[in-house]
């Protein structure tokens, strides 16, 4: 059989770089889900393997810069979706899959990185209870970062209405699926940035659905976000049984959206009833303190009667004792007077100067000394007599 001549002729060259045009421009920015499979890590940072199913392999590049960012641990054997570009090259007739995102896939997969990552918090204490904040009793303003329409946001509205009437700022995103991290991320910094406006407690809400319906709260974005929050969070992801890793980082968690707001504000009729019963209390209180400071009172006042009146008493004989207590010291002075005054004539007997008026003299010498013998006096030239009236000097020849 003869080739037909209207057939177009191809090179080698031609025909490999038709089929790359063709490649890439038709596989550009695809997702491929299948297992990983003889994942090899180059030294240039590089990370080389094959996605495959039952059927075909698939080559796969992860360059360094993209394994960086990538938040999933890849492994031989896990079912993954890669997001990326498909290459091909015609000097060896082969094309590979350029990765630049990576998300588990399926339930098995996903909850293998939920326990991965939970085993990480937990070991850099972020679930530890001391960082867990208690939560003011009335707060001023309540912020809401959950889907702006359905029955989680209208439950949270209306059981805050119905228990404690409340400012709400609302911060409505998306609550699952591309790009639900990055907004929930976003609303619980810009609630946290906010300055007049910032509310006293953060409620994350929505409701329930599977461990991928859930998976944005179990995204570092969110998770750091949360652990940053100077505000105190309350998680509220889904029904009873649904948990998530930002129930553990939030400073509470509730079961459900609706046990959220309840956690946030208090009954007002409870606390009017509650605020009732302490004013009846204070109110008894402060009689029977009052009754027993009258009793008090009167007590002490009894007690001062008695005081006052051993008071006269001791007065009385106070006042007595000093009375005999003046005498005796008069007495005493007047005893101690005409002590005095013999001592007194006494003293003025033996004056030798009174000896002097009844015609006696002495005689000193003429250094002033008295001159008791007649030895000395012949000795002096000089002598002094003291007489009654004055002194006269005599000489001795």
């Amino acid at each position: 059989m003869k080739m037909s001549s209207v057939l177009p002729e191809f090179t080698v060259s031609e025909i490999s770089l038709a089929i790359k045009r063709v490649v890439e421009d038709g596989f550009s920015y695809i997702k491929v889900k299948g297992e990983i499979s003889g994942l090899k890590a180059a030294a240039s940072g590089h990370i080389y393997f094959s996605l495959k199913d039952s059927n075909a392999v698939l080559n796969c590049v992860c360059w360094r810069g993209k394994v960086a960012a990538n938040k999933v641990n890849l492994a031989d054997g896990l079912e993954v979706v890669c997001l990326g570009s498909v290459t091909a090259y015609p000097g060896r007739s082969s094309y590979q899959l350029v990765v630049e995102d990576v998300q588990p896939a399926g339930v098995g997969a996903l909850l293998a990185l939920f326990e991965k990552r939970k085993k990480d918090f937990a070991e850099a204490g972020f679930f530890a209870a001391e960082r867990k904040r208690p939560l003011p009793l009335l707060p001023r303003r309540i912020g809401v970062v959950t889907s702006p329409t359905g029955a989680v946001i209208r439950d949270i509205l209306h059981r805050i209405e119905e228990r404690f009437p409340t400012e709400i700022l609302i911060i409505g995103v998306l609550v699952q699926g591309e790009g639900a991290a990055k907004q929930i991320a976003n609303g619980i910094r810009r609630l946290n940035s906010l300055d007049e406006n910032k509310p006293d407690i953060i409620i994350i809400a929505r409701g329930g659905g599977s461990i991928e319906d859930l998976w944005a709260f179990n995204e570092d974005e969110v998770l750091y976000a949360a652990i940053e929050s100077a505000i105190p969070i309350i998680s509220a992801i889904g029904h009873e049984t649904d948990y998530t890793l930002l129930d553990f980082i939030a400073d509470k968690r509730a079961p459900t959206p609706t046990a959220a707001a309840e956690m946030a504000v208090p009954v007002r009729l409870d606390l009017q009833h509650k605020l009732g019963q302490f004013q009846a209390r204070s109110q008894a209180l402060l009689k029977y303190n009052l009754s027993l400071y009258q009793n008090k009172m009167g007590n002490t006042n009894n007690a001062l009667q008695k005081v006052r009146h051993n008071l006269e008493i001791l007065k009385h004989k106070l006042d007595n004792k000093s009375k005999a207590l003046n005498e005796a010291v008069n007495r005493y002075l007047k005893d101690k007077d005409n002590i005095c005054r013999t001592a007194g004539r006494l003293l003025d007997a033996h004056n030798y100067k009174n000896i002097l008026k009844r015609g006696y003299s002495i005689l000193r010498a003429e250094d002033g000394k008295i001159i008791y013998r007649c030895e000395k006096a012949i000795k002096c030239e000089k002598m002094q007599a003291e007489l009654q009236d004055g002194m006269i000097q005599l000489y001795v020849r």
